[in-house]
């Protein structure tokens, strides 16, 4: 082994060289998550609705999942959205503005049995998707 006595510069340089070999720095370092990410490290973003949409659910589960697609106001990526709650997606229609963020998986993954989705509506058109739900508001016309 090296080591030793006036050694300290080389060990440094060895270890700092070595990190680079640890995926999880290499990721941390040059940004690599930020970069894949659609929203691009934010916690929120908005977007238009594409259309809506319907997802199986992953096995042993069963039923279907609704949906919508989004395009991104920001960087024009697109990407599935969970709709929550019951009859919530009747409240959207094609070409209104949401507000998403992420569904809170692990490492910012899916949740459950949801086939890659990742984030999940809260607002439509400015207004709150529980205040459409409990009747307290109404969408504005466009």
């Amino acid at each position: 082994m090296s080591g030793g006595m006036y050694s300290g510069r080389m060990l440094k340089n060895k270890r700092k060289k070595m990190k680079w070999k640890r995926a999880i720095y290499k990721n941390r370092v040059l940004g690599l998550k930020k970069k894949k990410d659609p929203l691009e490290g934010a916690p929120q973003a908005k977007g238009i609705v594409l259309e809506k949409r319907q997802i199986e659910q992953k096995q042993p589960s069963s039923g279907l999942i609704k949906c919508v697609r989004v395009q991104l106001i920001k960087n024009g990526k697109q990407i599935t959205v969970f709709v929550p709650k019951d009859g919530a997606i009747q409240k959207i229609d094609e070409h209104d503005e949401v507000l998403i963020e992420g569904i809170g998986g692990s490492q910012g993954g899916s949740m459950g049995s949801m086939w890659g989705v990742k984030w999940k509506v809260i607002k439509v058109n400015g207004i709150a998707l529980s205040e459409l739900l409990s009747g307290r508001k109404s969408k504005p016309n466009r």
